[in-house]
């Protein structure tokens, strides 16, 4: 009758490699050098990255946070 707390944190998943992959071959194929593609694609991933995780970080503090005892109803 326990309650495990899930675990939601962000992970890279296998297919989000094969995809980052893709995007730098395609990028080499267009005849792009091998470490722009590969340094452009890292860079925009980070950013997305760092914009998703600031956009959740008030939602995470608002979830995580304990409710003060003094706003507590009293029965």
């Amino acid at each position: 009758m326990g309650y495990r707390r899930k675990d939601a944190r962000p992970r890279v998943a296998l297919w989000m490699l094969v995809a980052l992959g893709d995007i730098v071959l395609v990028l080499v194929s267009l005849g792009l050098p091998v470490l722009v593609a590969l340094l452009s694609v890292v860079t925009v991933t980070v950013a997305g990255v760092a914009v998703w995780r600031l956009s959740r970080r008030g939602a995470l503090a608002r979830e995580e946070s304990p409710v003060p005892a003094m706003a507590r109803r009293r029965a």
